[in-house]
């Protein structure tokens, strides 16, 4: 019996991914002045060393007035290449492939952590650089009714930016990443360009569908120029944000930058209300999917499902029907970080748990070997004895 699709290896251009099973970029909101801390490196190590196939850093800032909270990552500056890399090198010694998410919060930075109320920040004497923290979107116009109004940016701004997001493609290649994603989703900056909610504007950058998506194709020129031709460049799309901007609009962004570079659509949806989208049905396991199955189809392009994917069966059966190139894990990874070698195991592969490494491996296999009868504590239905 041949592998299942979850675990047979991948490539994309000139990297080659063991399996399937990507850890989507989360925030984690724990830096400090946009440098990693230990809890990065504890963080996306836990992950490498449970199996999966690529380990995302979270989304990290292109410039400091991009930072959403004063715990953002940022790669404005090269002094943050050799942090980075740490984190690079880590992810590769234990086989997984290194990759990392590029963005800029726009109207959406400076604000207080999620568990610290999530509302616009205050000045604060730790923030020494209060002034050089001002929002900026497409539009003067504001995230939420109580927030901030934002400035709007000049064309010339708009070129600084573009800029900065290509600086930063080539300092993620130094930090030893193999794989970039540009972060278009979840009410950030350059979703916010696309969002005719978000954009007003009625010059090169406004007015239509086609010069809404001008910002993301140059950050996509930018990026891509930068970039290594031999490394895969990923964008994360909110298919659908419920404010304007839904599938058929992604479907024709998706075919646009295709051409430019861009291998890999991360489908994602939702972050311009505050509220979840529902244009797929409720929230819900693998709700998201759909959105990914339509990008794959219509502007054939590989793509990456994300949203509510739990299971191993659930995320296999997502490949074998075709409705996904790579599957991604958020929460449900920060829940067991060893879930890709739990899935191998379900899935009748990998005996030797060589997914994982060698300290763990060894006493794994052992025990497997040793003791016929053992069930791990992830396959017990819930109140069942041993």
């Amino acid at each position: 019996m041949s592998d299942p699709l979850l675990f047979t290896p991948l490539g994309l251009r000139g990297v080659t991914l063991k399996n399937r099973v990507v850890v989507a970029p989360m925030h984690q909101y724990m830096a400090a002045r946009g440098y990693p801390t230990d809890w990065h490196l504890m963080n996306i190590g836990r992950y490498a060393a449970g199996g999966a196939g690529m380990v995302f850093v979270e989304s990290t800032k292109v410039a400091r007035n991009g930072c959403g909270t004063v715990g953002d990552l940022g790669l404005w500056d090269d002094d943050f290449i050799p942090h980075f890399a740490r984190l690079a090198d880590f992810i590769r010694a234990h086989n997984a492939v290194p990759a990392i998410q590029l963005g800029h919060s726009g109207r959406k930075a400076r604000r207080f952590r999620p568990w610290e109320g999530g509302g616009p920040l205050t000045p604060s004497p730790e923030i020494d650089d209060w002034d050089d923290w001002g929002l900026v979107a497409p539009s003067a116009l504001p995230s939420g009714n109580d927030d901030p109004v934002p400035h709007e940016l000049s064309a010339g701004e708009i070129a600084n930016l573009v800029d900065a997001w290509g600086k930063a493609a080539a300092r993620a290649d130094a930090a030893g990443f193999d794989v970039l994603e540009i972060h278009a989703a979840h009410g950030y900056l350059i979703h916010q360009f696309l969002s005719p909610k978000a954009n007003r504007r009625t010059d090169a950058y406004g007015g239509s569908d086609g010069k809404r998506r001008r910002f993301a194709m140059e950050v996509t020129e930018a990026m891509r120029a930068a970039w290594p031709d031999d490394k895969p460049l990923f964008m994360r799309l909110s298919v659908e944000d419920g404010a304007g901007w839904g599938p058929a609009e992604s479907v024709e962004l998706a075919k646009a930058v295709k051409p430019m570079g861009v291998d890999v659509i991360d489908c994602s949806s939702g972050g311009m209300l505050d509220r979840p989208v529902d244009g797929s049905g409720p929230v819900g396991y693998g709700y998201q999917v759909p959105y990914a199955e339509r990008l794959r189809r219509e502007a054939g392009v590989m793509t990456m499902a994300v949203g509510l994917i739990v299971h191993a069966d659930q995320a296999e059966e997502i490949l074998q029907n075709g409705q996904a190139d790579l599957v991604a894990l958020a929460r449900e990874i920060l829940y067991n970080p060893n879930w890709p070698m739990d899935a191998a195991q379900k899935l009748g592969v990998d005996a030797a748990f060589s997914s994982v490494p060698s300290p763990q491996a060894y006493w794994l296999a052992k025990r497997a070997a040793t003791i016929k009868d053992m069930v791990p504590s992830t396959y017990r239905a819930p109140g069942k004895k041993p």
